[in-house]
């Protein structure tokens, strides 16, 4: 099943991929897939189509500055992000969808569900959701660490044999999906679609968000996917997933062991069967 690349006016230019399924399902409702920083809407394939298989309509998108969206200077707190989807929702017509974000995008579901309750039927939060960028520390030192590495130049070939050797695990498709965070030049070497002044707008929106706020405001239901990487690496992961489920008043929890960041391209299978299980509650 091939995915329908189009763009939605929500005051840009959005780019969306969607799946619509070949036999629509009464009572299945849509998933709108939302990626992570510096990501693009293509990780989310291998999920879209399976849900698209499973009877869902699903779209992913690029948010602003990112993939084939416009790529607009300003824009990157959650204010700005969260009326873009709502704008998309609206022009899209749907009705309590299920919101799904990856990283990032998980906290823009959250962020999403707190401003905007009842819009949605259920939001899913991968690897993200529950991000606390404050208890890492103070913005000088936290801005240091996650600053994004150079690639602007990088031989495309060569970024490819990263990812396989980081993830060797990966599909083609998968490979291929994460490679669309890039824009492929002339001379065969890849510039990264968001720049770093829009990224460090957005670590900077992540740093001043206190997740702890928002979750008693959200009245849908949400389910955490959260990869376990085990070690001492996992411990503040697990302070922070234990404080989410806690605080927010209808919550559950997934945790898979071994598994990537980008779960929805490390595990698509295992990802869209919780996300399929828990639609089934909606």
């Amino acid at each position: 099943m091939e995915a329908i690349d189009r763009f939605v006016d929500v005051g840009f230019a959005m780019h969306v991929r969607e799946w619509q399924p070949l036999q629509p399902a009464a009572g299945k409702r849509p998933f709108l897939l939302v990626h992570g920083l510096a990501s693009n809407a293509r990780t989310w394939d291998a999920v879209g189509r399976r849900l698209a298989l499973a009877g869902h309509w699903a779209i992913a998108i690029d948010q602003r500055g990112h993939g084939l969206s416009d790529k607009l200077d300003e824009g990157y707190d959650f204010t700005a992000v969260t009326q873009d989807i709502h704008t998309l929702l609206d022009k899209l017509g749907w009705a309590e969808p299920i919101l799904a974000g990856q990283s990032w995008g998980g906290n823009v579901m959250l962020a999403f569900g707190a401003r905007y309750p009842g819009r949605a039927r259920q939001l899913i939060f991968v690897d993200g959701g529950f991000l606390h960028l404050q208890k890492r520390g103070p913005w000088e030192t936290v801005s240091a660490e996650l600053r994004p590495p150079q690639l602007n130049g990088t031989p495309r070939t060569l970024m490819k044999e990263w990812l396989w050797q980081a993830h060797p695990q990966w599909s083609e498709e998968g490979v291929e999906a994460t490679l669309g965070n890039f824009e492929d030049m002339a001379d065969g070497t890849i510039r990264p679609w968001l720049t770093l002044a829009r990224h460090m707008q957005i670590l900077r929106a992540m740093y001043d968000q206190d997740p702890t706020l928002l979750y008693g405001q959200v009245q849908e239901p949400v389910l955490l996917c959260v990869a376990d990487e085990g070690g001492e690496r996992a411990i503040p992961k697990r302070e922070w997933v234990e404080t989410a489920v806690a605080a927010l008043p209808h919550a559950e929890v997934t945790w898979f062991a071994g598994a990537a960041h980008d779960i929805h391209v490390d595990r698509p299978d295992e990802l869209t069967a919780r996300f399929l299980q828990f639609a089934a509650q909606a």
